[in-house]
């Protein structure tokens, strides 16, 4: 990914928007076929490191980059970048090093499902917790926390496969974009054989909103990366500790403690995931610019697309990584499962009042104190018992016999439906 960053690659990409240009011309006859050559042969020659020094004295990257050019080219440097503006070369050339960068993403996205997949499968019957507001609510599958985020992340990679459609753009219309001094035909031809689009109304530039989705889109990927990062970090508190990262042997979690084992692998990406963010806002602002072209988007995207690309390409590959040796442990999966004394089966005993013919409210109420009863030993105690609660209410044992309450603690048909669920969710695979 770096590599489509290097000052090297982004001329390179200006010169094949300037000889593309060119042989556009020389298919119209305004290029001679002899100057053509030359141009092409200069091209080839031109030594790159020439021109950040002829930028410090011209202050301009473009004119440097044409003076340099320009030596390597000779008399026939007279066709290059004829009736074309800066930022012809510069959008286009942009535009390139973006849909690059997308693909790259794309492929990192794509071996990252296939791991939530199967994390998903291997987990799906295995029942754990769910906590709502931090608060233990009802059973669910592990795996279905992998399902979960396999379909965000299929969501993900469809934005992005738009996102890269719409900035794939380039254009060759000029300083104001009218063609006035240059044929449509050669934008065209640029933009085909560069493997873009063309904007089909521009001004001096290609319009941002389309750079804006597109670095949205890294935000929203970096959003979801921090979603999961933030799962695994509550996982791996001591008091929850259901999963917890890979820990390599020799590695150190403080310089202070030594007991420590910290999920510095999702911290990590927690703190990345800000930054991304953080720059998809300044994609939003660099919309709006003044008439019809100003400069101030530019100094922004030279931090920006290195930095956005860079860091979710960064991203992806760490939270790959770190599922794929993600240690779980269904032992104490249970053992949360159970610990609240079987209160998270308190809607299950609810329904079950009510279809038995009492009336919901007042099944609520008798639900709830028993379960306050459960809670207040548990706080005591560190322990509780819910269905002895529930049992021993007479109001509660005339609609429900011993058997059906017991029935009603069974874990098993909380997760009756999650094949259901697995099927919808990989259905296109």
């Amino acid at each position: 990914m770096s590599g489509i960053w290097t000052d090297e690659h982004r001329y390179r990409s200006w010169l094949a928007v300037e000889v593309f240009a060119c042989e556009a011309y020389a298919k119209r006859g305004f290029i001679p076929k002899a100057s053509l050559v030359k141009i092409k042969r200069g091209a080839a020659k031109i030594d790159i490191k020439k021109i950040p020094e002829i930028e410090k004295t011209v202050k301009h990257d473009v004119i440097a980059f044409l003076t340099a050019l320009s030596k390597a080219v000779g008399p026939a440097s007279r066709f290059v970048h004829m009736g074309m503006t800066s930022s012809d070369v510069l959008d286009t050339a942009f535009a390139c090093q973006l849909k690059e960068s997308a693909d790259i993403i794309l492929a990192d996205i794509k071996a990252l499902l296939k791991v939530l997949k199967r994390m998903a499968l291997r987990y799906k019957g295995l029942a754990c917790v769910v906590r709502t507001h931090g608060i233990h609510a009802e059973p669910t599958s592990f795996g279905l926390k992998f399902a979960m985020w396999h379909a965000e992340f299929e969501r993900l990679l469809r934005r992005l496969t738009c996102a890269k459609k719409h900035v794939a753009v380039g254009k060759v219309s000029g300083a104001v974009g009218t063609f006035a001094n240059v044929p449509p035909g050669v934008e065209s031809y640029v933009c085909r054989k560069m493997g873009l689009s063309v904007e089909p109304v521009s001004t001096q530039i290609v319009q941002r909103d389309r750079h804006a989705h597109f670095f949205t889109v890294l935000g929203l990927i970096a959003a979801s990366i921090e979603k999961i990062a933030t799962e695994v970090r509550h996982l791996q508190r001591s008091e929850v500790l259901e999963a917890e990262e890979p820990f390599t042997k020799g590695q150190k979690g403080s310089s202070a403690m030594p007991h420590k084992r910290n999920p510095i692998i999702s911290e990590n990406l927690c703190g990345l995931a800000r930054i991304v963010r953080a720059n998809a806002a300044a994609a939003m602002e660099n919309v709006s610019l003044w008439h019809e072209r100003d400069i101030s988007h530019s100094s922004v995207e030279r931090i920006i697309g290195p930095d956005s690309t860079i860091l979710v390409d960064y991203m992806l590959n760490r939270m790959t990584s770190m599922l794929e040796g993600l240690q779980v442990y269904p032992e104490n999966i249970r053992r949360n499962l159970d610990r609240l004394g079987g209160l998270i089966h308190s809607q299950r005993v609810l329904r079950a009042l009510a279809r038995a013919g009492m009336p919901r409210e007042r099944a609520y109420k008798l639900v709830q104190e028993a379960a306050m009863r459960t809670w207040t030993e548990i706080r005591k105690n560190g322990r509780g018992d819910f269905k002895k609660e529930i049992s021993s209410n007479k109001a509660v044992t005339k609609y429900l016999s011993a058997r059906e309450l017991r029935g009603l603690f069974d874990v098993g048909p909380c997760l009756k439906r999650v094949n259901a669920i697995f099927k919808r969710a990989f259905a296109g695979e």
